[in-house]
Parts: structure tokens; C-alpha cells; sequence
């Protein structure tokens, strides 16, 4: 049988099979050269720090982190594919920039987890969101010396503080008003967590573990009640 008259089915799963050996490739390229890249800086300029002293900062952070990434591999995986995945952790900025770019693209096309779709539809949006972002960059760092002036103008700053909250809060209410009653009850008291113990604002990505099973778990009830009452 040609490969033209192959099943769909057997064309999805050679897809996948190439995406996973090139991703895994590059990712190991990735891990040498962002491992290696201080090693090699600091052998050139003869400033090489003491590896026990950092090996021990790094245990006192590296253990909530390596939890954190355990978690959002765990997590974002199944949304956003094979080749969405490798091409996020690659290029990193997952939850500011590739997962709300990969949400919205799934969303408007209607595609599904775990389906042929999805794993295109977002495959395209983050290699999209990455370019962007390279090319935003490029020409911010060409401008940088003609514009510091603007950032830097105290009129402007407050403005600057808020761009983040403001992200999240617009991409936040497309999913809020899916179900608003749902969507309150993580913020209130995840918000109300983080007021108690601020200490906790510096481990945002761990507590995504927490905020998401809450949420899971009032899904779930939310839907045996559904199913209860349909029964009725």
C-alpha cells in the first residue's frame, strides 16, 4: 500500500512518531546549551563560581521547582499535543504567553484533546506566539535606546505595573463567564490564601496543583449533581 492510500490513522501516528524524535533531539540540544552556556562563560572570562555553593542554592529552590514542573508537564500536556509541548517547554513563557495563545486558537476552531486537531491547531499557535514574541523582542532591543525615555517616564509607570494584571484579566474573563459561580469560588479562596500568606506570591506555579484540583473537584460535583438531577 503507497503512502498515499495509507489510513488516515497510520499518517497521524508517523506524524507523531517524527515530531516526538525531532523534539526530543532538540530539547536535549537546548539542555547542553542552556547548561553549558555559563560553564563555557565563565571559563572564558576566568570566573567560574564555586559549584558547591551553587549547587546548594540551587537544592533550596530546584525541590519546589522541580515539583512545580512535574506539575505543569502533567498539566499542560494533554492541551496542547506533542509538538505544542516541545515547542512550549523549548521556548518557555508558558503561562503568560503559549497557553492562553494555544486556549484562544483551540477555542475558536472548536478542536478537542487528544485529537488530530488539537495537536496542529496548536502546534500553529505557539510556533506563531514564539515568532511574535522573537520578533517583538528584536525590534524592543534595537529600540530600547530610543524609547527609554517613555518606559522610564514616571507618568507612564503605573501604566507599565498594570499590563500584566490586565492580561490576565481579559484573557480570564472568557472563561469566567462560561460559569461565573465556578470560576469564583478557586479566586476567592486562592486569593484569600495568598492574602493569609504572602509569602506564598513567590510560588505561584505550585499552587497551580492546589487551585486546579479545587477547581476539578467542583467540576465533578457539579456535574454528579447534574447527572442526579437529570436521573430525578
Amino acid at each position: 500500500m503507497t503512502d498515499r492510500m495509507r489510513p488516515e490513522k497510520n499518517v497521524y501516528q508517523d506524524y507523531l512518531r517524527s515530531t516526538h524524535r525531532l523534539g526530543r533531539l532538540v530539547s536535549v540540544i537546548t539542555l547542553i546549551l542552556l547548561v553549558g552556556a555559563p560553564f563555557v562563560i565563565g571559563a572564558y572570562l576566568g570566573a567560574m563560581p564555586d559549584l558547591g555553593a551553587a549547587a546548594r542554592g540551587f537544592l533550596a529552590v530546584g525541590l519546589v521547582w522541580t515539583v512545580s514542573s512535574v506539575a505543569e508537564f502533567l498539566i499542560y500536556t494533554p492541551m496542547l499535543g506533542a509538538g505544542g509541548s516541545y515547542l512550549a517547554f523549548i521556548t518557555g513563557n508558558l503561562i503568560n504567553m503559549k497557553i492562553p495563545c494555544a486556549m484562544n486558537a483551540r477555542e475558536i476552531v472548536d478542536a478537542k484533546n487528544g485529537t488530530a486537531e488539537n495537536e496542529i491547531i496548536s502546534t500553529l499557535s505557539i510556533a506563531t506566539s514564539s515568532l511574535v514574541t522573537i520578533l517583538v523582542l528584536a525590534v524592543g532591543v534595537l529600540l530600547l535606546t530610543p524609547l527609554q525615555p517613555v518606559l522610564q517616564s514616571p507618568v507612564l509607570r503605573p501604566a507599565f505595573d498594570q499590563v500584566v494584571p490586565a492580561l490576565f484579566g481579559a484573557l480570564a474573563y472568557r472563561y469566567y463567564r462560561k460559569d461565573v459561580v465556578l470560576a469564583l469560588i478557586p479566586l476567592i479562596i486562592m486569593s484569600a490564601l495568598f492574602i493569609l500568606v504572602p509569602s506564598l506570591a513567590s510560588s505561584t506555579s505550585f499552587m497551580i496543583i492546589p487551585s486546579g484540583a479545587l477547581a476539578i473537584g467542583l467540576s465533578w460535583l457539579k456535574f454528579r449533581k447534574a447527572q442526579e438531577g437529570g436521573r430525578a
